[in-house]
C-alpha cells in the first residue's frame, strides 16, 4: 500500500511560481466578496457545507494536484470513486460558478472556486483568513486511477507521512491539515473497525480509544447499522473551526484512527506538535493557513496548461 501511495504521489510534484494572490485584480476584482456570498447563502440551507467544501479541495489536490479535476462528471468521474462517495457540496460550486460567470465571463477556474471556497470557509467557521495563490486553470481529464493517494482514515501514521512528504508537506503540515477534521462528520464506515473489529480481531476495540467515548459510539454505531450515518468528528465544537480537535487527541477521543496515532504512535514527532497546537490555538491557525496554502499549490495547471471551465462538471 505505502509502495502504490508513494507512486501515484510522486507524479505530483509540487510548484507556485505562476499564482499570485492578486491574480483577477483587474480581471475579477470582486471573486472573492462573490464566493463568500454564496457561501453565506449555502450556510442558511446546509449548516455543514463548510467542512464539506474545505474536504473538496483537499480531495481535489491530492490525486494529480490542484485541477478540478475532482468536479467533472463522466464514467471515469474522480467522484465515483470510493475515496470519493462521501463527498458532497459540489452544486454550491456550481452556484458560485454561476455568480462568477455573470460578473466575470470565462475568467474564474473551477480549480481557483475550490481554493478560495476552502479558505472563506474556514473563515467564515472561526477559523483564519489567508490570502489564496490564483491563477490555477482546470483540467481536461478525470484522474480516477488516482484516487488511492487519498488517506481513507485506516492508514498507519507511517504511510500517511510517507503520501504527504512525497506532496511537499512535512509533519507540521501533516497535523495542521489533519486539524480541519476540527469541524465536520464522518460515516460510521470510517471507523467501525476500532469498536468491533480492531486490527481484525472480532469483537475487539482499539485500546486506544477513550472507553467512555468507545461506548458513545457504539451506540451511535451499532453492529450491523446504518455504516453511512454521520458521526461529529468533533463531539463538542463540530460546527466551529478551533483547535478542540487537538485537545481530542490528547484525551484519546480522536473519531479517526488516522487523527489518533498522530497523538499516540510512540516516539513519533507529530506528539510535539499535537501538543503545541493543543495548547496554541493561534499557532494552529497560523501553520494551517500556511499549510493550506503548500497543499494548494501541488502541481497547478497555469499559463496556456488545461482551461478555464464554463461548467465545473464538464470540459469546454
Amino acid at each position: 500500500m505505502i509502495t502504490t501511495l508513494f507512486l501515484l504521489a510522486m507524479m505530483v510534484g509540487t510548484s507556485n511560481s505562476q499564482l499570485s494572490a492578486t491574480y483577477y485584480a483587474k480581471t475579477c476584482p470582486n471573486a472573492s466578496s462573490i464566493v463568500r456570498t454564496v457561501l453565506q447563502q449555502a450556510e442558511q440551507n446546509d449548516i455543514w457545507i463548510f467542512p464539506k467544501l474545505v474536504r473538496l479541495h483537499f480531495h481535489d489536490c491530492f490525486v494529480h494536484g490542484c485541477d478540478a479535476s475532482l468536479l467533472l462528471n463522466g464514467t471515469d468521474s474522480e467522484k465515483t470513486a470510493t475515496p470519493n462517495l462521501s463527498t458532497d457540496g459540489y452544486a454550491v460550486i456550481d452556484d458560485i460558478k454561476t455568480a462568477l460567470e455573470k460578473a466575470c465571463p470565462r475568467v474564474v477556474s473551477c480549480a481557483d472556486i475550490l481554493a478560495l471556497a476552502a479558505q472563506i470557509s474556514v473563515s467564515l467557521g472561526g477559523g483564519p483568513t489567508w490570502k489564496v495563490p490564483l491563477g490555477r486553470r482546470d483540467s481536461r481529464t478525470a484522474h480516477r486511477e488516482g484516487t488511492g493517494t487519498i488517506p481513507t482514515g485506516h492508514e498507519s501514521l507511517a504511510n500517511i507521512a510517507t503520501l504527504f512528504k512525497s506532496m511537499g508537506l512535512d509533519s507540521s503540515d501533516l497535523v495542521a491539515l489533519s486539524g480541519v477534521h476540527t469541524f465536520g462528520r464522518a460515516r460510521c464506515a470510517a471507523f467501525m473497525d476500532r469498536l468491533y473489529n480492531f486490527n481484525n480481531v472480532s469483537g475487539k476495540i482499539d485500546p486506544i480509544l477513550n472507553g467512555t467515548y468507545a461506548k458513545t459510539l457504539r451506540q451511535l454505531c451499532p453492529k450491523g447499522g446504518d455504516v453511512t450515518s454521520l458521526i461529529d468528528l468533533d463531539e463538542q465544537t463540530s460546527l466551529t473551526f478551533d483547535n478542540k480537535y487537538f485537545l481530542n487527541l490528547q484525551n484519546r477521543r480522536g473519531l479517526l484512527q488516522t487523527d489518533q496515532e498522530l497523538f499516540s504512535t510512540k516516539g513519533a514527532e507529530t506528539v510535539a506538535i499535537v501538543n503545541r497546537f493543543a495548547s496554541s490555538q493561534s499557532q494552529f491557525f497560523n501553520n494551517f493557513a500556511k499549510a493550506m496554502i503548500k497543499m494548494g499549490n501541488i502541481n497547478p495547471l497555469t499559463g496556456t496548461n488545461g482551461e478555464i471551465r464554463l461548467d465545473c462538471r464538464k470540459i469546454n
